[in-house]
């Protein structure tokens, strides 16, 4: 939790984007139905219409801020609301000053434009409240505590961490990096703007068992086999993400966007428990960066990817369909 040396509103700002159209290269535009964003998930997918030859798109977005912004004895004057796009791939920022809507109300709108070559993938895109406080302008009163994602590609408004699954021979692949792990029956490549797992179609059978929609002990084994992946994954892609952060000019970690801030955010109550993610991120880094306790704590990492990949569930399935399995071979 950050400490702010002025008085702020200890509640946040609730943002919806309520509208969504892109402007094509041949100058039109194509205003998005209500697929191409999820207020669930607070997130738009750009690429839900299909178009390739889009330039940029506008985003309608709506701002309701929380009860004593407007207080006669507020702290602050000078109050106005932005909304922030910002892209930590490309270091791109966007805001636009939202206008109040009507007169007096605490829900402030407008639009804001992403230009799409600005962005490699997603974006966050969020609210602040600023205002003068104690002769100073333009500080944050509150802001968003969720950003939304703003994926350029996708054409599912999904916010959570997506995987890519390609099956490849790894000993013919084109992508030459894969022969030297000719003997590996998957891995993981978090460089990708999602992360990705090439299954090695070179181990015998894998793709059939993966792929089988089997029962009895087979099934158990894929489920088995999929948890191990999945533990591989989370393991791979926390490091990943935690192997990548920026740091303010004070020394303290900075919550990346797209994927890896979704991953921190998801593995870090097992990682670091009991205190707030922020915490959690400072603690880790600290130990990542620092002389010691990085060692210590793979075995929380371990068990935060363990959870994820619901590796016990898959392991006691697979223990009671061996035990029936003997029980019947016996009788």
């Amino acid at each position: 939790m950050k400490i702010y040396p002025y008085k702020r509103l200890s509640r946040p700002i609730t943002l919806r984007v309520t509208s969504v159209a892109l402007k094509l290269s041949d100058g039109t535009r194509d205003p998005l139905d209500t697929s191409a964003y999820s207020v669930q998930e607070q997130a738009v997918a750009l690429g839900v219409a299909g178009h390739t030859d889009w330039v940029s798109a506008t985003l309608g977005v709506s701002a309701t801020l929380p009860p004593g912004a407007d207080a006669s004895d507020a702290a602050w004057s000078d109050l106005c609301v932005l909304a922030v796009l910002t892209d930590g791939k490309t270091n791109v920022r966007t805001s636009t000053v939202l206008t109040r809507d009507p007169e007096g109300s605490r829900d402030w709108s407008g639009t804001l434009e992403l230009i799409r070559d600005d962005h490699v993938g997603r974006a966050n895109l969020s609210a602040y409240a600023v205002g003068t406080v104690d002769g100073v302008g333009g500080r944050s009163i509150t802001e968003t505590d969720r950003s939304w994602v703003v994926d350029t590609v996708s054409d599912e408004p999904v916010r959570g961490l997506r995987l890519d699954v390609r099956k490849a021979s790894f000993t013919k692949s084109s992508r030459e990096w894969l022969r030297a792990y000719a003997d590996a029956p998957w891995l993981v490549d978090t460089t990708a703007r999602v992360p990705t797992v090439y299954v090695n179609t070179d181990i015998d059978g894998i793709v059939g068992l993966l792929d089988s929609n089997g029962s009895g002990v087979e099934s158990k084994v894929r489920d088995l086999l999929v948890a191990q992946m999945a533990t591989d994954v989370w393991t791979a892609v926390f490091h990943g993400a935690i192997g990548d952060l920026e740091v303010e000019p004070g020394g303290g970690p900075v919550f990346p966007a797209d994927w890896q801030g979704e991953v921190l955010r998801e593995m870090l109550p097992d990682v670091v428990p009991g205190v707030h993610v922020e915490e959690a991120l400072r603690q880790v880094h600290r130990r990542r960066t620092g002389d010691s306790g990085w060692g210590e704590l793979q075995t929380r990492i371990h068990y935060a990817a363990v959870r994820r990949a619901e590796a016990a569930k898959a392991v006691g399935y697979m223990i009671r369909s061996l035990e029936r399995t003997n029980r019947e071979s016996e009788t």
